[in-house]
């Protein structure tokens, strides 16, 4: 107690610093959240990765593509307001919205447009490679991705990959527009403005960064020049509270608008307050098990098919899960273009020992099942141990922490992997390369970045349509591939896809507006209001 009185009184402290206000209730014009942002490293989006990151950088910049907090499904033109695709789909060439500015005043130019990529492939930082696939590099990419005039980019991709794949990764934070003026002004020993962009920013969205520091706070301030008007708040606070139990009591307190990392307890306990609402947000986030396929029995079909239909999903959705996971079984998210939404499968011992029979198994085997330490993946692997148990199989549950059992993994040394998988950006490919594509199986050729190869599976027909829906023009065709790909794997394969986590956010219930759509950089704070 003694701590989370300290943790409160530092909050009310940095609150009236920032805002002047003395009372418990958060001014009218400031949407001030608390959520653990101890993830934060730097705010240059040529480098963020990091989810707190992700969505302060959707909220300063606008990308050249964008997913709208209006309407997520559907890819629209951020800085682009049109666009062009070559007839051989390798070229295509944006018209830059006319009237934009920056915060600085300065304004938006396909010359920002085209250095802002540019920058991304030079500094080579963690999330480059979602455009570097394209075929860029530091040497190409100033001829493949230019300027023509003030008001046009064109850019050229050197890889049989769809335009509309393209098109989905520019609305990744790595596509986030950057004042090439006002950046380069900072500029220290050709390092293109990097080390004054890590805590600092330059964009044209909906906010601007006012104050960041770490492990304590970060302010943003309303752009009131923004192309869709301005924010509905001045300003957001994010505070830095580690503690959900000191959440809660700042959210309970009117201290705060919104709690982000309230534990399934915590919900249920303010479940009775009318002042507070608990909304419920499917993310990316999906949880899987994985089967090795170079085991002798869990390599048959069958075997993987009788354990999707011994899994109780809707149990544990329903109890220890409380909500803050889903049940889904495919893939790609559900929120997001070309997801499958379609849930098959439900426990059905009698068809799983059935199946299991069909496959020479009727008396059962044993299995170990490697998981994360940390809740709820001992858990669910513990609902699973008494699920699988019903159709026979014995399985002994061994925990690691991340660092121990990636690498057990990337080196086939498993049985059942019960994990997570998030997409690195929001096209199905991104999902649909890890869960669907294995060009070589070969121990020697280590595509450890493909989940089918870490599980020794590799399917001609899988293997072929992933590509094909990669490669395809015709968006509403790809669409139609994905789903199809999706329906597929829910059939055949390494994988039991069983959860999507569902972010659950504690609010006051004068504030609304709030969006976190599937993706970590799809939070967005411009349609906030407070009654």
């Amino acid at each position: 107690m003694k701590k989370i009185k300290i943790t409160l009184l530092g909050f009310a402290a940095a609150l009236m610093l920032v805002t002047g206000a003395s009372q418990a209730a958060t001014p009218k014009n400031t949407f001030v959240l608390a959520k653990d942002i101890a993830d934060i490293i730097t705010m240059d989006p040529a480098e963020v990765f990091e989810l707190t990151t992700g969505e302060i950088i959707a909220n300063i910049y606008d990308r050249i593509m964008m997913f709208e907090p209006e309407d997520l499904q559907n890819l629209v033109g951020g800085v682009a307001e049109s666009w062009e695709v070559s007839e051989d789909g390798k070229t295509i060439t944006f018209k830059v919205r006319s009237g934009l500015k920056f915060h600085s005043g300065n304004p938006v130019r396909a010359e920002d447009v085209a250095w802002s990529l540019q920058r991304v492939v030079k500094l080579n930082k963690t999330p480059a490679f979602i455009v570097t696939q394209f075929g860029w590099n530091a040497d190409n990419v100033d001829s493949l991705v230019k300027a023509t005039d003030n008001d046009h980019l064109q850019i050229t991709i050197t890889e049989e990959f769809s335009p509309g794949l393209v098109l989905n990764a520019l609305s990744a934070g790595i596509a986030s527009v950057v004042d090439k003026k006002l950046v380069m002004s900072h500029e220290k020993d050709g390092d293109l403005g990097y080390d004054w962009l890590k805590s600092n920013s330059a964009g044209s969205g909906a906010f601007s960064l006012k104050t960041w520091k770490a492990n304590e706070i970060v302010m943003l301030q309303a752009h009131k020049g923004y192309r869709h008007g301005a924010p509905g708040m001045d300003r957001v606070i994010l505070q830095h509270v580690s503690e959900p139990s000191s959440q809660r009591l700042l959210l309970e307190k009117g201290d705060i608008d919104m709690a982000r990392n309230l534990t399934p307890d915590q919900v249920k306990g303010i479940e009775g307050n009318s002042d507070i609402a608990v909304d419920g947000h499917p993310k990316g986030t999906i949880v899987y098990m994985a089967a090795n396929a170079g085991h002798p029995i869990l390599g048959k079909d069958k075997v993987v098919q009788a354990m999707r239909h011994l899994i109780d999903y809707d149990s544990m959705a329903d109890s220890f899960l409380a909500g803050q996971f889903v049940v889904h079984q495919a893939f790609w998210p559900a929120g997001l273009w070309g997801a499958l939404e379609t849930t098959p499968y439900k426990q059905d011992v009698v068809t799983a020992k059935a199946l299991l029979a069909e496959a020479g198994h009727a008396d059962g085997f044993e299995l170990t099942i490697h998981t994360l330490t940390n809740s709820p993946f001992p858990e669910i692997a513990q609902a699973v141990q008494a699920n699988l148990a019903k159709g026979g199989i014995k399985t002994n549950i061994v925990t690691l922490e991340g660092k121990t059992l990636w690498p057990k993994y990337r080196a086939r040394e498993h049985d059942i992997i019960l994990a997570h998988w998030s997409p690195d950006y929001v096209d199905p490919h991104s999902n649909a390369d890890a869960f669907a594509n294995n060009p070589d199986n070969r121990f020697e050729a280590k595509k450890t970045g493909h989940l089918t190869w870490r599980n020794a599976w590799s399917d001609d027909a899988s293997n072929s349509l992933a590509i094909k829906a990669r490669n395809e023009l015709d968006l509403d065709k790809r669409k139609q591939q994905y789903l199809e790909l999706q329906a597929m794997l829910q059939k055949k394969g390494p994988f039991v896809i069983m959860f999507q986590q569902n972010e659950q956010v504690a609010r006051r219930r004068n504030l609304d507006g709030f969006v976190s759509g599937s993706n970590f950089d799809l939070v967005f704070y411009r349609n906030v209001t407070k009654r």
